[in-house]
C-alpha cells in the first residue's frame, strides 16, 4: 500500500501529523511526501493532484471503498479491514476456539468480541494458537459503559487478557456517561500504538452528530443492528458520507428472530435463484450496499458458508425487493 498524506489549511502545512502518521505505519506502506491545499481547495483541485502522481491503478483506493478482489476495505485510518468476519457474541471459550479456528481455516480474518461477551481470553489464546501471521487477522473488542471511568487500564487489560502485542480496533459497546472521556482514551491508545483504529457501535445519527464535535479522530467504523428487517436506510448513508465504514451487528436477524428471517419468501426465492442459502443471500445484500458483516456461529460449517459470498451477485431488482422487505423492526435494545 501507498500513502500519500494531504491536508486543507489556510496557513499552517501539515507540519509534524505525517511524520507521526508514518510512525503508525506497518513496513510494509510505502510513505510519499503529501501537499498542503489552501482552505478554499475543491475536490476538483485534490483529483487534478492525485491523477498528476500517476499511480498505477491499484493504489488508488477510496476511504469506504470495497474490494471484492481482496475483501476489504480501507478505513480512513489506514488500516485496511476484511468486509465479512465472525461474531463471537454468546460464544464460551469452548465454542469461540472452535469457531475462530474453522474462521482462520476457511480463510476469514476478522473477529470481533468485547469484554461484555467474556471470552475475549478465549478469543486472543485461538488466534495465538493459529498458524496464521497475526498481522493477517483482525481483532475489535469493545469497551462497557462501565468501563468508561477508566478506559485506559481498561485498555490495557483487553491487551493482557488477549495476549496480544496491540488491538486492531476498539469501539465503545454505546452511549453512555463519560464517553467522550474514554474516546479521548482510546485516542491516546492510537497514539501509543496499543490500538490502531478507533470507533462507536450503537451509535446513530443524532449521536453522531453531538458526539463527533467533541473528539479528535473522526470514528472508523460504527457499528450498527443492521438486517433485511431493520435496515437503518437513512442511517447507513450519513455515516458513509462522513467517511466511516459501517459495520452491521444481527445482519441474520439476531436470536429467536434467524428462522423467520431465513424463511422469509422473498429471500427465498432470490436464494434458489442464484443456488446459494438465505444466509448468503442476506450476508451478499449488506456487502452490496456497503455494510461489512459479522454473523455470528459455533456451527464450522456455517461459518464457512457466510465467508462464501462473491460467487455471485444480487441485481438491482433483487436488492430492491429486500430493501422492500424493512419494518424498522429493532431486535435488541442498543
Amino acid at each position: 500500500m501507498t500513502i500519500i498524506p494531504f491536508c486543507t489549511s489556510h496557513s499552517s502545512g501539515i507540519g509534524s501529523s505525517a511524520e507521526n502518521l508514518h510512525d503508525l505505519c506497518s513496513d510494509t506502506v510505502t510513505w510519499m511526501d503529501g501537499r498542503r491545499f489552501s482552505g478554499d481547495a475543491t475536490e476538483s483541485d485534490v483529483i487534478e493532484w492525485i491523477d498528476s502522481l500517476d499511480l498505477p491503478e491499484s493504489e488508488v483506493r477510496n476511504v469506504g471503498e470495497f474490494d471484492f478482489e481482496t475483501k476489504t476495505v480501507l478505513l480512513n485510518s489506514g488500516y485496511e479491514m476484511p468486509i465479512m468476519g465472525l461474531g463471537t457474541y454468546s460464544l464460551s471459550d469452548e465454542e469461540c476456539a472452535v469457531s475462530i479456528a474453522a474462521l482462520l481455516e476457511a480463510g476469514g480474518r476478522l473477529i470481533d468480541t468485547a469484554y461484555m461477551y467474556g471470552n475475549e481470553a478465549a478469543v486472543g489464546q485461538a488466534i495465538r494458537d493459529s498458524d496464521v501471521p497475526r498481522e493477517e487477522i483482525f481483532v475489535i473488542t469493545k469497551l462497557y459503559p462501565s468501563q468508561f471511568d477508566h478506559a485506559a487500564e481498561a485498555i490495557d487489560e483487553a491487551l493482557e487478557k488477549m495476549g496480544l502485542d496491540y488491538i486492531d480496533m476498539i469501539l465503545l459497546h454505546h452511549p453512555g456517561d463519560g464517553d467522550v472521556e474514554a474516546y479521548l482514551a482510546l485516542e491516546q491508545a492510537v497514539a501509543d500504538g496499543k490500538v490502531h483504529s478507533i470507533g462507536l457501535s450503537n451509535w446513530y445519527v443524532e449521536e453522531l452528530e453531538d458526539f463527533l464535535p467533541q473528539v479528535n479522530i473522526i470514528p472508523a467504523l460504527v457499528q450498527n443492528e443492521i438486517h433485511p428487517y431493520y435496515q437503518e436506510n437513512d442511517v447507513i448513508p450519513y455515516i458513509q458520507s462522513l467517511g466511516i465504514v459501517v459495520q452491521g451487528w444481527y445482519p441474520l436477524g439476531g436470536r429467536g428472530h434467524t428462522a423467520e428471517l431465513l424463511g422469509d419468501e422473498t429471500i427465498s426465492v432470490i436464494a434458489e435463484a442464484h443456488g446459494v442459502s438465505s444466509a448468503q443471500v442476506i450476508l451478499r445484500w449488506n456487502l452490496q450496499k456497503g455494510v461489512v458483516v459479522i454473523p455470528g456461529s459455533s456451527d464450522p460449517e456455517h461459518i464457512r458458508e457466510n465467508l462464501d459470498l462473491f460467487g455471485f451477485e444480487l441485481t438491482d431488482e433483487e436488492m430492491e425487493q429486500i430493501n422492500a422487505l424493512d419494518r424498522n423492526e429493532k431486535h435488541d435494545w442498543y
